[in-house]
């Protein structure tokens, strides 16, 4: 696991556990060798409100963010996601790895609702692996809001023929 975020959690006192699972292709195939339901897979985006200004969105594996939801939070008019070398400027780490835990910066942290309550996951910095870890702990240590933030994910379309 990355040194920063693992020595955030240790140094925020919050008890984890790393998961080393190899490479994945959505969160549906992460929950699956990890071994948890799909919505206690929290993807970590990074939104951006202005020039060098973000914040980290946390939303379960199966939600999307509701944009019109996010902006009313945030009191703004406009969001936009950074393209993956801007993301990776502002946190330190890659798409598909991402945490609030040990970025670059410590950017204000959107939590959606649904996660309270729950042991969940989270990137670690480098690929293959996660860190399970309570949520209502993680929240407690990060400069979050709680919010109704995401929309159920849309159902695949499927084209016949």
């Amino acid at each position: 696991m990355s040194g920063a975020a693992l020595d955030a959690l240790t140094s925020a006192g919050i008890p984890h556990r790393v998961i080393r699972h190899g490479p994945v292709r959505s969160v549906a195939e992460a929950a699956e060798v990890i071994g948890v339901a799909v919505p206690d897979v929290v993807k970590t985006i990074v939104v951006r409100r202005g020039a060098q200004d973000f914040v980290f969105v946390l939303v379960p594996g199966d939600r999307v963010i509701s944009w019109p939801k996010l902006r009313a939070v945030l009191g703004v008019n406009r969001l936009s996601l950074p393209g993956a070398d801007e993301a990776k400027a502002a946190t330190g780490y890659e798409r598909g790895t991402i945490t609030p835990f040990g970025a670059h910066t410590v950017w204000p942290v959107v939590a959606d609702e649904r996660i309270r309550g729950r042991t969940i996951t989270l990137g670690t910095g480098e690929h293959g692996a996660a860190v399970a870890l309570d949520a209502d702990e993680a929240l407690a240590a990060l400069p979050s809001t709680v919010a109704d933030v995401t929309d159920a994910e849309p159902p695949v379309r499927r084209h016949p023929g």
